[in-house]
């Protein structure tokens, strides 16, 4: 394949794996998506090792079941709903969970590159802290929703198909989800 090929459309590349196996074009969706699903997978598992691992699951269930896509669906909200799904997953484990008690997941960002001041960096570290902290403090419905919404800026529309729920039933989770972040960060704020 050439340059040309990295700017086929998705349907057309799933085309090509599941007709002819064709392993390129499943790297080039690899690399199209592997920012998004990876972000995904951040915001739900709050730590960067935790959030790599869903990724790659993620990405070895794409492989495993793309034969298998019908395409009623778009293959981006198909791939969004397999990671949202292995999130889901993990943070159920039993694994995960007995994991998560006996060792601190929490991770400071140092990636903060700007020319703030250092004192500026360091308000803007303990925002994100705390954010990540309200949303990890979240019930995994609730969780879903502001990651899909707020953090992704999925539409309503995607997050419809993402989920397989009915419209007013997201945009009723995402006012509640929003609510009880809302609640969280004022506990947090004010150290409850």
């Amino acid at each position: 394949m050439n340059n040309k090929d990295n700017n086929m459309d998705d349907e057309i590349l799933v085309k090509k794996i599941q007709q002819e196996n064709d392993m390129y074009a499943f790297e080039i969706l690899v690399k199209r998506y592997q920012e998004k699903i990876y972000n995904i997978c951040y915001r739900f598992m709050g730590d960067r090792q935790e959030a790599f691992d869903c990724a790659q699951d993620t990405f070895v269930k794409i492989y495993e079941n793309i034969k298998s896509f019908k395409h009623l669906s778009s293959f981006s909200t198909w791939s969004y709903r397999i990671a949202v799904n292995t999130c889901k997953n993990r943070l159920s484990s039993w694994q995960y969970q007995r994991m998560k008690k006996t060792f601190s997941l929490g991770e400071k960002s140092s990636d903060i590159q700007n020319n703030d001041s250092p004192a500026q960096n360091l308000e803007k570290l303990r925002i994100q802290e705390m954010v990540q902290k309200a949303i990890d403090a979240l019930p995994f419905d609730c969780k879903e929703m502001i990651i899909l919404r707020d953090i992704q800026q999925f539409s309503y529309e995607e997050i419809v198909k993402i989920t397989g729920l009915p419209l007013g039933t997201v945009k009723s989770k995402i006012a509640r989800a929003r609510e009880k972040l809302k609640e969280i960060l004022e506990n947090l704020r004010h150290g409850l």
